[in-house]
């Protein structure tokens, strides 16, 4: 990361492998962000490789800066709104018409208002609780379908994050375990 992106923008976490998913790196970064006096932050998977623009029914490559900016200043425009993101580039077809669904889960590429109440907390579809969090206090979520991620299509086909951690059961039982643990937190839907 700090060859691709440059040092002074990567921030050291003071612990790793926790044993509970991500949501502790993710708080961590959360806090960093306040701290430094910004009023939302971004969350990226590290599996996500480009942006896409919709266009007359085509994904067509885009700036990944200008499509944050975009989707920042969409965002501006809306005070209920929790958690806004982009729709993954696979579920956006040629047939797809809304530029955005809102009131959904966001996944893999959020952006976040610092001033929530909630955070982070599970370990296993820990973007769904956030989003059922956010839903839940009666805010909104935007996912963006007039711009795109691509993204590694499936879970744990990559190197790192909390592969061993997170993925190292069978597809069945992680299927279960991931389920299970929402159905804990949310057992009203």
């Amino acid at each position: 990361y700090c060859k691709s992106l440059g040092k002074k923008y990567i921030l050291e976490l003071p612990f790793s492998n926790l044993g509970l998913g991500s949501f502790p790196a993710r708080n961590h970064c959360w806090e960093d962000s306040i701290k430094n006096g910004h009023k939302r932050h971004w969350v990226f998977d590290d599996n996500i490789h480009g942006f896409r623009r919709l266009y007359k029914g085509k994904r067509i490559p885009v700036n990944g800066a200008k499509a944050i900016q975009i989707l920042e200043e969409f965002t501006d425009r809306y005070k209920n709104v929790g958690i806004s993101g982009f729709n993954y580039t696979m579920f956006v077809t040629n047939t797809t018409t809304k530029p955005f669904v809102s009131n959904c889960h966001v996944y893999s590429a959020l952006l976040i208002r610092n001033n929530l109440t909630y955070r982070w907390r599970l370990k296993y579809n820990e973007d769904v609780d956030l989003c059922l969090q956010v839903l839940h206090s009666k805010q909104s979520t935007i996912l963006m379908n007039a711009f795109m991620v691509d993204k590694v299509s499936t879970t744990a086909k990559m190197k790192g994050g909390n592969q061993d951690e997170l993925y190292k059961n069978n597809a069945f039982e992680k299927k279960v375990l991931k389920a299970k643990s929402l159905e804990e937190m949310w057992p009203q839907y």
